[in-house]
């Protein structure tokens, strides 16, 4: 039947066309934001923007970073070289530039609740850390680690993690008989290779449950023990004490304790090696895709609320930045688990994949662009006496 609807009255067009008009003005604006940072829409070079979905502007602009992860993940844009295109973004502060109120309410409610209280912690080894082991066996090295390589002399991403280990066991000095702490212990990869290469005895520690059931198995017939419990649970005393890639998940409203709890742990002559994601600035660590869809409760640490939980705790011995490093170390990562993916074929539930995808790839243009650091921290209870010397990397 032929549409015999009245032609729209002047009534009609006054509501449609501000809301045409202003979906054209978010469009214009968001091709100028991206346009500084040399990045058009649906451009034909691998890092422009491809659009499938007009929503995405209002989405956007109503939801922030969590409406951008979250249309990716629905499929309503796309960007061949994603990790450029978040490289590009932030080394053109587009990420200030803009309204984000879902990260403004998250950092809100941060300052108002311990997001990683102890009855809160175990949410992100759920969600996160016990995925699956076969999963982190397929992405990662054959360690299993999963912190920034170093890759100063590496080639591949084996190479870079097992000279990330050798450079943090060089830094706490490690010897024959010590008892080391690894808080965070992960799949044991530390604890393993400190036992094996260095012959301290190591007490690992971690709230995933799928970690600590492989990390006894790697460690197996090796001074090593390993606990599942929460770091404000352990007991010892302990020579040398690390901590890779955990410190994200600890909370700046438990910095301080986190702190004081290292150093009762900590012989008076002891060394603490603290590996860390660090920002450039003093906001809140927080972002709400990155925390509602990877890593529950976290947040990643600014300089200054470290230096103020040192306090009296700690004497700062050294602190070393090669935040450049975690790029190719994720970029590793995701081309692994890319190809896990192919050979796994449809074993991965719908929207893990792009979810996944997005995050290895948006963290990797973020750390090129020095959105982010990594810092290792050597910390000791009262100086080292004639000062520390940190060992040739």
């Amino acid at each position: 039947m032929a549409d015999v609807s009245p032609p729209a009255s002047p009534t009609d067009l006054s509501d449609a066309l501000p809301k045409r008009y202003a979906k054209q003005w978010l469009r214009t604006r968001y091709a100028k934001l991206l346009d500084s940072a040399d990045i058009a829409l649906n451009g034909p070079r691998p890092w422009d923007l491809q659009v499938h979905d007009q929503r995405l502007y209002t989405r956007c602009l109503r939801e922030g970073t969590l409406g951008l992860g979250d249309a990716y993940v629905e499929q309503w844009w796309d960007a061949e070289a994603l990790d450029e295109f978040f490289a590009r973004l932030i080394g053109a502060r587009i990420d200030e530039r803009v309204l984000n109120l879902p990260r403004r309410l998250a950092g809100w409610l941060g300052r108002v609740v311990n997001l990683q209280s102890v009855q809160r912690a175990r949410q992100v080894a759920e969600a996160h850390y016990d995925l699956g082991n076969d999963l982190y066996r397929a992405m990662l090295d054959p360690r299993m680690v999963y912190t920034c390589g170093y890759w100063a002399n590496a080639t591949d991403l084996d190479g870079a993690q097992a000279a990330k280990l050798h450079l943090v066991c060089r830094k706490l000095g490690l010897q024959p008989g010590m008892r080391v702490l690894d808080i965070g212990c992960g799949w044991g990869s530390f604890a393993r290779f400190a036992a094996e290469h260095y012959g301290v005895t190591v007490t690992g520690v971690t709230i995933s449950r799928e970690q600590a059931s492989l990390a006894a198995e790697h460690c197996e017939g090796l001074p090593v023990e390993i606990r599942l419990e929460d770091y404000r649970q352990t007991k010892g005393r302990f020579d040398r004490i690390a901590s890779l890639g955990m410190f994200e998940h600890v909370g700046h409203k438990n910095y301080g304790p986190y702190m004081q709890g290292v150093r009762r742990l900590l012989t008076p002559d002891g060394l603490f090696l603290l590996h860390t994601i660090g920002r450039n600035d003093r906001g809140n660590g927080v972002d709400p895709w990155v925390t509602r869809h990877i890593f529950p409760n976290s947040e990643i640490p600014s300089l200054a609320r470290v230096v103020a939980a040192l306090d009296r705790v700690f004497v700062v011995e050294d602190l070393h930045n090669f935040g450049a490093d975690y790029a190719p170390t994720l970029l590793a990562w995701r081309d692994n688990f890319q190809r896990h993916s192919r050979e796994s074929g449809a074993g991965l539930p719908p929207g893990f994949y792009r979810s996944w995808w997005y995050y290895l790839n948006m963290f990797a243009g973020v750390f090129r662009a020095r959105g982010l650091q990594l810092w290792q921290w050597v910390l000791s209870p009262q100086g080292v006496p004639g000062g520390y010397r940190r060992p040739a990397c």
